[in-house]
């Protein structure tokens, strides 16, 4: 077992009480499990919680006092304060039974020839150049940043891969904070959390719509809008999702354009 894992269960044991939800711990106790496990003390604590947040996987014996299909997270609850809290589910992927909406593909042929694959750079890259975002929200929204790096209150040092501004008909104004994973990886409530923290901080006017974008393959793309729920129990949920496949021109047909025609006129 890693140093790391011996501190974080030794913290979690330290203060866990049968059948809670809420286990709260110190940056200082970080210290006082070195000491008593007799490791070398870790100079850098706060990158112990920071690993188990974003990082890494918290230890079986950790994840034996979930209930079924929930799972432990890290929060901070202030200055060098922390609390394990169970999340139900965690973590969120796309499902896979959405049908594709077909997009006419937009990136530049120079893009796809020196950023082909199915990387994050190369997903946020395609994603701007289709404005799948504009698409999926129905706002017209420009990128104002990407991979950010900054510090939000009781959360800490944080990033996001890419933020959008968006503005409606009637003018209203949206934050998009977006996070990018690469195929199989899975959306976490942890990452969501804090980009609706940094959106309350830095934009406390504005309408909140943080959404995940992942590869399901080099030209298939999923969106998710998710949202956290708070009771005893954190909950991500899905608000919206869909499936985009980009496409030459060819491979629409004209009885297609018809047939969406259609739907729209009867809707």
């Amino acid at each position: 077992m890693s140093k790391y894992d011996q501190v974080i269960e030794k913290v979690f044991f330290d203060n866990y009480t049968e059948g809670s939800v809420r286990v709260p711990f110190a940056r200082e106790e970080l210290a006082k499990a070195c000491s008593d496990l007799g490791l070398k003390r870790i100079k850098n604590l706060g990158d112990v919680p920071y690993t188990y947040r974003f990082r890494r996987e918290l230890p079986l014996s950790i994840k034996a006092k979930c209930p079924d299909d929930s799972d432990w997270i890290i929060i901070g609850t202030g200055v060098s304060n922390y609390e394990f809290r169970l999340a139900s589910p965690a973590k969120i992927k796309p499902s896979n039974n959405r049908q594709k909406i077909k997009i006419l593909d937009s990136t530049p042929e120079i893009i796809k020839r020196y950023a082909p694959g199915t990387d994050e750079q190369a997903l946020l890259t395609k994603v701007r150049y289709n404005r799948l975002v504009d698409l999926f929200t129905g706002l017209t929204c420009y990128s104002i940043q990407n991979h950010l790096r900054t510090s939000v209150s009781n959360l800490g040092q944080i990033e996001i891969d890419e933020i959008y501004i968006g503005v409606n008909k009637k003018g209203s104004h949206f934050v998009i904070p977006c996070q990018a994973k690469s195929p199989g990886d899975k959306f976490g409530i942890v990452q969501i959390m804090q980009d609706i923290q940094f959106c309350r901080e830095r934009y406390p006017n504005t309408i909140f719509k943080p959404i995940a974008l992942q590869f399901l393959s080099e030209n298939d793309v999923a969106i998710l809008e998710l949202a956290v729920e708070e009771d005893d129990v954190f909950r991500l949920s899905v608000v919206d999702e869909k499936h985009y496949t980009l496409v030459l021109r060819s491979d629409i047909s004209d009885q297609e354009i018809l047939r969406l025609r259609n739907l729209e006129i009867d809707n």
